[in-house]
């Protein structure tokens, strides 16, 4: 056997030292923080794939009107609970330029990122109906999202979308609804890990499994418009983003600043209730929140609660950058494109090398170059390859903290530099015939 970039006792201890017993289970901040300790311990630069964090400048748009905003002394005001004008205004907008929907602006409602964004939605959905406890995820998706509903104490259930697409979704769905428990289906479109987009079928179903049970549908756009096989980057014209709002009324759209534009530092996003939804009244709430709508609830009871509000001067920087979209004089698309031609050329190392994409498909079609792709290794299991991989200076996090019942790692391309291409060939060449 070839010698390892690293010394296996060095990964080895590490892991001990850090108590963890099963490293599939290990979490994002884990691996990190090993793949660190390994990487200054033994001198050998890591290849670090682990950690879902944009890898570009922010947009310049945001930040000029930010400083701009600071500088003509926003910081001394609160925000409006319900958002800057401008900002609901350009919301509604961009929604319409690239997803060709009518969301009032009253209905977008700035957020401290979507990860707040989904905190208060899940907070006012499980709180509707009490006979609707449950939320419904279509994994695999983002770990935290569940660690936010065990932080509530609210129930979800989950199932992995890998064998149930196209025709076989709706049956899946209606086994969970039928129950009369779920509150509300959350996905993410692209997702987060597998990059698989559900399609307008997929997403018709859906919607109209959504009205037939009353049930709240969040659609998590973390990564909006990334799916790089379609030119989705031309705002008021067709193709536009693909989601559930053409074909349900109760729909929330959960839009980050952190990956389209690189705004993750600032935690600002938008979180779009559809229009009947946002003037529904629940029984539920309406008794425990002196009969505000669902969108009141959302913005004066959850996020009042959460935070007071969203940054105000990030709220002027997202106001510009939806603005400078919407308008046609900022192609994020193209800025973010850097992350699909990433992907191209690390699964073409990988494969290369004996691996395989774990979700290759979506359908019929092969799957997009993105911000994350999945690989496995013949005649391993997800622990076994990411502890293996530290031995080659390579992280990533297993798939089952995703939610997924396939055996593999997700890669993230946010990191990657020029220079680690070249150092990838080579650590895979060696792995491939250590593995011969």
């Amino acid at each position: 056997m070839i010698q390892t970039p690293i010394r296996k006792e060095l990964i080895d201890g590490a892991i001990s030292d850090f108590g963890i017993q099963d490293f599939s289970k290990a979490t994002i901040r884990e691996v990190k923080s090993i793949a660190a300790y390994a990487e200054k311990e033994s001198g050998v630069e890591f290849i670090k794939m682990e950690m879902g964090i944009p890898g570009l400048p922010a947009a310049q748009a945001g930040v000029d009107a930010q400083i701009k905003a600071l500088q003509d002394g926003i910081a001394h005001s609160y925000p409006d609970i319900q958002g800057f004008p401008e900002l609901k205004q350009e919301a509604s907008r961009f929604v319409k330029a690239f997803m060709d929907i009518d969301v009032a602006p009253e209905g977008c409602i700035p957020v401290c990122g979507s990860m707040q964004g989904t905190y208060a939605s899940f907070l006012t959905c499980a709180q509707c109906d009490p006979r609707k406890d449950t939320v419904l995820f279509i994994d695999p998706g983002f770990p935290v999202q569940k660690m936010q509903l065990q932080v509530q104490g609210v129930k979800y259930e989950t199932f992995d979308v890998y064998d149930f697409r196209g025709e076989k979704l709706g049956p899946k769905l209606e086994s969970y609804l039928s129950k009369g428990n779920i509150c509300a289906i959350i996905y993410s479109n692209p997702n987060n890990p597998a990059w698989i987009c559900l399609n307008e079928e997929e997403l018709k179903t859906i919607g109209a499994l959504s009205m037939k049970y009353d049930t709240i549908i969040m659609e998590d756009l973390a990564y909006f418009a990334m799916d790089f096989r379609k030119n989705l980057s031309v705002p008021f014209q067709s193709p536009y983003q693909a989601t559930v709002a053409r074909y349900t009324d109760l729909y929330i759209l959960l839009i980050s600043g952190s990956k389209a534009f690189s705004y993750a530092g600032e935690r600002i996003g938008v979180t779009c209730i559809g229009n009947r939804l946002f003037h529904r009244h629940y029984d539920a709430l309406a008794c425990r929140y002196e009969g505000l709508p669902f969108g009141l609830v959302f913005s004066t009871r959850m996020l009042y609660a959460l935070s007071s509000g969203t940054s105000h001067s990030a709220q002027y920087a997202m106001a510009a950058m939806l603005k400078a979209a919407s308008d046609g004089r900022f192609d994020f698309r193209k800025e973010v494109s850097v992350y699909g031609e990433r992907a191209r050329r690390l699964k073409d190392i990988f494969c290369r090398h004996g691996f395989y994409l774990v979700y290759d498909k979506d359908l019929d079609e092969p799957i997009a170059d993105g911000f994350y792709f999945t690989i496995g290794y013949p005649g391993m299991n997800s622990g076994q390859l990411a502890h293996e991989l530290m031995y080659y200076g390579v992280s990533a996090i297993c798939l089952v903290t995703t939610g997924s019942h396939q055996e593999g790692l997700r890669v993230c391309t946010s990191f990657i530099r020029d220079n680690q291409y070249d150092l990838l060939e080579t650590r895979m060449r060696i792995f491939e015939e250590n593995h011969r």
